[in-house]
Protein backbone atom coordinates (compact mmCIF):
# COMPACT_ATOMS: atom_id res chain seq x y z
CA UNK A 1 0.00 0.00 0.00
CA UNK A 2 1.44 3.39 -0.96
CA UNK A 3 1.45 6.21 1.48
CA UNK A 4 -0.63 9.24 0.63
CA UNK A 5 1.43 12.26 -0.19
CA UNK A 6 0.90 14.92 2.48
CA UNK A 7 -0.92 18.00 1.30
CA UNK A 8 0.78 21.35 1.48
CA UNK A 9 -0.03 23.78 4.23
CA UNK A 10 -2.07 26.77 3.09
CA UNK A 11 0.66 29.17 4.26
CA UNK A 12 3.19 27.40 2.02
CA UNK A 13 1.63 29.08 -1.02
CA UNK A 14 2.81 32.49 -2.20
CA UNK A 15 -0.73 33.13 -3.43
CA UNK A 16 -1.94 32.91 0.17
CA UNK A 17 0.43 35.69 1.22
CA UNK A 18 -0.27 37.78 -1.88
CA UNK A 19 -4.01 37.54 -1.26
CA UNK A 20 -3.60 38.32 2.44
CA UNK A 21 -1.64 41.48 1.71
CA UNK A 22 -3.70 42.42 -1.35
CA UNK A 23 -6.98 42.13 0.57
CA UNK A 24 -5.67 44.32 3.40
CA UNK A 25 -4.24 46.94 1.02
CA UNK A 26 -7.42 47.01 -1.09
CA UNK A 27 -9.84 47.12 1.85
CA UNK A 28 -7.92 49.89 3.57
CA UNK A 29 -7.84 51.99 0.41
CA UNK A 30 -11.51 51.31 -0.32
CA UNK A 31 -12.46 52.64 3.13
CA UNK A 32 -10.36 55.76 2.54
CA UNK A 33 -11.85 56.68 -0.83
CA UNK A 34 -15.38 55.75 0.24
CA UNK A 35 -15.03 58.34 3.00
CA UNK A 36 -14.51 60.83 0.14
CA UNK A 37 -17.71 59.66 -1.57
CA UNK A 38 -16.34 57.41 -4.34
CA UNK A 39 -15.60 53.75 -4.87
CA UNK A 40 -12.23 52.35 -5.93
CA UNK A 41 -13.56 51.79 -9.46
CA UNK A 42 -14.74 55.41 -9.59
CA UNK A 43 -11.33 56.57 -8.32
CA UNK A 44 -9.56 54.67 -11.09
CA UNK A 45 -11.98 56.14 -13.65
CA UNK A 46 -11.38 59.67 -12.34
CA UNK A 47 -7.62 59.18 -12.22
CA UNK A 48 -7.59 57.98 -15.83
CA UNK A 49 -9.53 61.10 -16.89
CA UNK A 50 -7.33 63.45 -14.88
CA UNK A 51 -4.48 63.39 -17.41
CA UNK A 52 -6.63 63.96 -20.50
CA UNK A 53 -8.84 66.85 -21.59
CA UNK A 54 -11.52 64.40 -22.62
CA UNK A 55 -11.78 60.84 -23.83
CA UNK A 56 -14.31 58.73 -25.67
CA UNK A 57 -15.93 56.06 -23.48
CA UNK A 58 -14.69 53.34 -25.85
CA UNK A 59 -11.09 54.54 -25.45
CA UNK A 60 -11.43 54.65 -21.68
CA UNK A 61 -12.91 51.14 -21.68
CA UNK A 62 -9.92 49.91 -23.67
CA UNK A 63 -7.40 51.62 -21.38
CA UNK A 64 -9.05 50.24 -18.26
CA UNK A 65 -9.67 46.76 -19.65
CA UNK A 66 -13.41 47.07 -19.04
CA UNK A 67 -16.48 46.71 -21.21
CA UNK A 68 -18.18 49.74 -22.70
CA UNK A 69 -21.22 48.87 -20.58
CA UNK A 70 -19.20 48.92 -17.36
CA UNK A 71 -17.66 52.27 -18.33
CA UNK A 72 -21.12 53.62 -19.11
CA UNK A 73 -22.40 52.60 -15.67
CA UNK A 74 -19.40 54.18 -13.95
CA UNK A 75 -19.85 57.33 -16.02
CA UNK A 76 -23.55 57.47 -15.09
CA UNK A 77 -22.68 57.30 -11.38
CA UNK A 78 -20.01 59.98 -11.71
CA UNK A 79 -22.29 62.23 -13.76
CA UNK A 80 -24.91 61.85 -10.99
CA UNK A 81 -22.23 62.84 -8.44
CA UNK A 82 -21.43 65.88 -10.61
CA UNK A 83 -17.82 64.79 -11.05
CA UNK A 84 -17.89 63.92 -14.77
CA UNK A 85 -19.62 65.41 -17.79
CA UNK A 86 -20.53 63.89 -21.12
CA UNK A 87 -19.97 66.34 -23.93
CA UNK A 88 -20.42 66.00 -27.66
CA UNK A 89 -17.18 65.57 -29.57
CA UNK A 90 -15.79 68.96 -30.57
CA UNK A 91 -14.95 67.90 -34.12
CA UNK A 92 -18.57 67.26 -35.01
CA UNK A 93 -18.17 63.48 -35.08
CA UNK A 94 -20.79 61.29 -33.50
CA UNK A 95 -20.25 60.23 -29.92
CA UNK A 96 -19.39 61.69 -26.58
CA UNK A 97 -16.34 62.71 -24.64
CA UNK A 98 -16.03 62.09 -20.93
CA UNK A 99 -14.51 65.01 -19.05
CA UNK A 100 -13.76 65.80 -15.42
CA UNK A 101 -15.75 68.60 -13.82
CA UNK A 102 -13.94 71.13 -11.60
CA UNK A 103 -15.01 69.31 -8.42
CA UNK A 104 -13.30 66.14 -9.66
CA UNK A 105 -10.15 68.10 -10.62
CA UNK A 106 -9.95 69.10 -6.95
CA UNK A 107 -10.87 65.64 -5.66
CA UNK A 108 -8.38 63.55 -7.66
CA UNK A 109 -5.24 64.95 -5.96
CA UNK A 110 -6.79 64.27 -2.53
CA UNK A 111 -7.58 60.70 -3.56
CA UNK A 112 -4.07 60.27 -4.98
CA UNK A 113 -2.67 61.40 -1.62
CA UNK A 114 -4.81 58.72 0.07
CA UNK A 115 -3.39 56.13 -2.35
CA UNK A 116 0.13 57.30 -1.52
CA UNK A 117 -0.59 57.11 2.23
CA UNK A 118 -2.06 53.63 1.88
CA UNK A 119 0.99 52.53 -0.09
CA UNK A 120 3.32 53.90 2.59
CA UNK A 121 1.29 52.31 5.39
CA UNK A 122 1.61 48.85 3.88
CA UNK A 123 4.95 48.98 2.11
CA UNK A 124 6.83 51.56 4.15
CA UNK A 125 8.29 48.78 6.25
CA UNK A 126 10.32 47.67 3.22
CA UNK A 127 13.55 49.38 2.25
CA UNK A 128 13.50 51.27 -1.06
CA UNK A 129 15.50 48.42 -2.59
CA UNK A 130 13.03 45.82 -1.30
CA UNK A 131 10.06 47.83 -2.64
CA UNK A 132 11.77 48.12 -6.03
CA UNK A 133 12.46 44.38 -6.07
CA UNK A 134 8.89 43.52 -5.05
CA UNK A 135 7.53 45.77 -7.79
CA UNK A 136 9.94 44.30 -10.32
CA UNK A 137 8.86 40.76 -9.44
CA UNK A 138 5.15 41.57 -9.50
CA UNK A 139 5.52 43.34 -12.86
CA UNK A 140 7.42 40.31 -14.19
CA UNK A 141 4.62 37.95 -13.13
CA UNK A 142 1.96 40.28 -14.55
CA UNK A 143 3.83 40.58 -17.86
CA UNK A 144 4.44 36.83 -18.14
CA UNK A 145 0.77 36.08 -17.43
CA UNK A 146 -0.51 38.84 -19.74
CA UNK A 147 -2.18 40.70 -16.89
CA UNK A 148 -2.83 44.20 -18.17
CA UNK A 149 -6.31 45.15 -16.97
CA UNK A 150 -6.33 47.90 -14.39
CA UNK A 151 -7.60 46.57 -11.05
CA UNK A 152 -10.75 48.34 -9.95
CA UNK A 153 -11.85 46.17 -7.05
Amino acid sequence: MTEAKPISDIEAHLGYWLRTVSNAVSQSFARSVEAEGVTVAEWVFLRMLYDVEGIAPSQLAERMGMTKGAISKLADRLVDKELVSRDAKADGQRGQMLMLKPAARQLVPRLAALADQNNTMFFGTLSPEERDELERLLRLIARERGLSDIPTT
